[in-house]
């Protein structure tokens, strides 16, 4: 180029010049430096159809897979749960079972609906239970009672009032979390609310009479020995229409196959011992902290946190007893076909020849 001549304009087809921090740099890798619009994207797989929410998550077969199922469902947080959520949560499972998946949803959302849905709504009826029915009550209210049963054990009037409450919230539960779908009728709930709160009060006032004279801490065992009698009798009573008519029992991928009362008794024998195994712990453990408490000068201090600290420690050991008791036996149970009712068995056998073992809910 010679001197005092300007340079040519660029042509009209050329591209204009490269500006340093505007312009991508050409090669291989200035693709990446535009990236593919939002819209053209590719959205993430859906969500197949093939998960069996009907089971829970985790191996029932095995006591861990069961206390990871029953800590989920006993969560005290469910409770503050809208009834929007209940209901979203409601929509979410039922149309998935129906093969309807919504879009964007993921695996770990869909087992969290299932998880909401079955601590709210009964797993055979299908209707929403009772609230302070619901197993994720059964930490904040059991620990409430328990406690004050605890604290005031030592006249007759507050070991009425207490046992009263008890049995009161346990007719509750026990009707809320019973198995089948079969309605029970006001008589016999008020039989079983009756017989209960009448056998836990007399055993908890003869108890009461025979320790009088034995050391304090043997005293403080009585709401235990109580509750544990009044399990053995409001649960059943409460249920005694299953003992009566039986339960449905099912194949392994739950088809009804007819109704059985030793499958009900089976079901009603493992819930009584996993309520007062729920109930040992809480009602064992703080009475022996307590008593030593109350012979140091802190609570004779302070009198008034007694029944605060008791409560707290009901809490703490419900906490991990509740979901660790359910899980003593599968909330699916089930038991061979040879152990059922003769003409149960002829049922069964004209339907499927060569099934072995049944399944049913056994309640809570």
């Amino acid at each position: 180029m010679r001197a005092g001549i300007p340079p040519c304009p660029p042509s009209r087809g050329a591209s204009p010049p490269a500006r340093a921090g505007r312009d991508p740099p050409a090669g291989p890798g200035a693709a990446s430096a535009n990236p593919t619009p939002r819209r053209f994207q590719r959205m993430p797989p859906s969500l197949p159809a093939t998960i069996n929410i009907r089971e829970p998550r985790w191996d029932q077969s095995t006591f861990q897979g069961r206390a990871k199922h029953f800590f989920m469902v006993t969560d005290p947080r469910n409770l503050l749960l809208s009834g929007a959520t209940l209901e979203e949560a409601r929509r979410v499972v039922e149309d998935y079972r129906a093969g309807t998946v919504h879009p964007g949803l993921t695996e770990d959302q869909l087992w969290r609906a299932k998880y909401i849905y079955d601590s709210a709504f009964h797993p055979d009826t299908g209707e929403k239970m009772i609230l302070v029915g619901r197993m994720s009550a059964q930490v904040p209210m059991n620990m409430t009672i328990t406690g004050c049963m605890l604290t005031f054990y030592r006249t007759t009037p507050a070991v009425l009032f207490w046992q009263w409450v008890n049995q009161s919230f346990n007719a509750i539960v026990n009707y809320t979390n019973r198995s089948g779908d079969a309605p029970i009728t006001p008589s016999q709930l008020g039989t079983a609310y009756v017989s209960a709160t009448t056998g836990a009060v007399v055993t908890a006032l003869g108890l009461k009479s025979l320790t009088k004279h034995l050391p304090a801490i043997i005293g403080r065992y009585v709401p235990f020995a109580a509750v544990a009698a009044a399990n053995c009798i409001n649960i059943p009573l409460m249920r005694q229409r299953e003992l009566k008519l039986g339960i449905p029992v099912t194949d392994e991928n739950g088809n009804r196959l007819g109704e059985s009362t030793a499958a009900a008794q089976k079901a009603i024998f493992q819930v009584v011992v996993s309520r007062i195994g729920m109930a040992a712990p809480a009602m064992a453990i703080p009475p022996v902290i307590m008593n030593m408490l109350e012979k140091r000068a802190f609570l004779k201090r302070y009198p008034y946190l007694n029944a605060p600290l008791q409560v707290s420690l009901v809490g703490l050991c419900l906490v991990f007893a509740t979901p660790l008791c359910c899980a003593l036996f599968p909330q699916k149970s089930s038991m061979p076909v040879s152990s059922l009712e003769p003409e149960v068995q002829d049922q069964i056998r004209k339907k499927d020849p060569w099934l072995e073992t049944v399944y049913f809910n056994k309640g809570l």
